[in-house]
């Protein structure tokens, strides 16, 4: 297939089987890492530079900034590089060197805040840096991923829909919890569409979202120091949260035993899926988002001298043998060819 711009390249229908990971029935990853950006915030950053557009707010002579904690910088550099748009990325040092040189590669500006904010994170303080900079120049926009509701429409209109069309009706589906864009959507779109599907949003040990206590994060990815404004805790899904230790653990688990490295995200959302699975659903299936790969983790959740120091050498005790996973049949190997909708 030939694409005309680097951002339409997005493989939105890729799952892979991983057999044995629960004790009863099927667990999917969709795998979102696979496209020029390596994340799924490609689709959000599609979905938010657009509504700008169309808004009347992006134009000739604008420049765009952003705070961003790795990959929707990536994303947003990819299509500002193919649109032509100045852009500012605001980081702190939990981005991981892969992230801030890809960015920088891509043409972005990286500006790195170093204070921490009240609740022990970055956030507050990036934000406040561009609200700074927004105020001394009007032709800065701040794309605002937090607030602006194109972010959860990118991905109840793609992410969502593309799930429900290959899967069909999932009895569970974990989200990672970050901006909550994901979340958000995915719930609008499977309140309508699959009501009984269990929606299991996974956070961050020391993230606020939920309500409980902040405490200084490592992993970057999921959690915020601050509740993003799109954020709707409406009761009708279940709220997992994970400690950064375990979120370690799962990643190193699943490169050794599957052969796949997961970002920090997927390794936590793998987590709380693990801890909620339920014995009685016998053959069912749960649906994992993966937002990204494990490349840009590689000096930090897989590197022993990082984990040995961050957390504790406990970690790097040698894994069990584990059992050899049996290959799935292939009507179970969904990649690209739709399956009925069990709705």
């Amino acid at each position: 297939m030939i694409y005309r711009r680097v951002q339409d390249i997005v493989l939105d229908d890729v799952f892979l089987d991983l057999p044995g990971f629960l004790p009863q029935g099927q667990l999917l990853l969709k795998l979102e890492g696979l496209n020029p950006a390596g994340s799924i915030k490609l689709k959000t950053a599609v979905g938010l530079v657009r509504e700008l557009e169309t808004s009347g707010r992006l134009g000739p002579g604008r420049r765009l900034i952003e705070s961003t904690s790795g990959n929707l910088g990536i994303a947003l550099a990819v299509v500002c590089a193919q649109q032509g748009y100045p852009l500012t990325l605001v980081t702190d040092p939990n981005v991981s060197r892969q992230a801030r040189l890809a960015m920088l590669a891509l043409g972005a500006d990286v500006v790195t805040v170093t204070r921490r904010d009240a609740n022990g994170g970055f956030l507050q303080t990036r934000i406040d840096y561009i609200r700074q900079r927004t105020a001394r120049d009007p032709d800065l926009v701040w794309v605002n991923q937090y607030a602006n509701p194109a972010n959860a429409a990118a991905h109840r209109e793609r992410t969502a829909e593309q799930l429900y069309k290959v899967v069909g009706s999932p009895d569970a589906l974990v989200v990672g919890v970050g901006t909550s864009g994901t979340l958000m959507g995915c719930l609008e779109f499977f309140t309508e569409h699959s009501p009984h599907t269990r929606i299991i949003a996974a956070d961050s040990e020391g993230s606020v979202t939920f309500g409980g206590p902040a405490a200084a994060r490592r992993i970057p990815g999921l959690g915020t120091s601050r509740r993003p404004e799109i954020f709707r805790d409406t009761g009708s899904f279940e709220k997992v949260v994970v400690a950064e230790a375990d979120t370690v653990r799962m990643c190193r688990r699943i490169a050794r035993e599957y052969g796949l490295l997961v970002g920090g995200s997927t390794g936590t959302a793998l987590a709380a899926a693990e801890r909620t699975a339920d014995p009685s659903a016998g053959a069912g299936r749960t649906v994992v988002i993966s937002p990204d790969l494990g490349d840009k983790y590689l000096d930090t959740v897989y590197a022993d001298s990082w984990v040995a120091q961050a957390f504790t050498p406990a970690l790097l005790a040698p894994a069990a043998v584990p059992t050899p996973h049996p290959v799935p049949a292939p009507a179970t190997i969904l990649a690209g060819t739709p399956t009925p909708n069990r709705s």
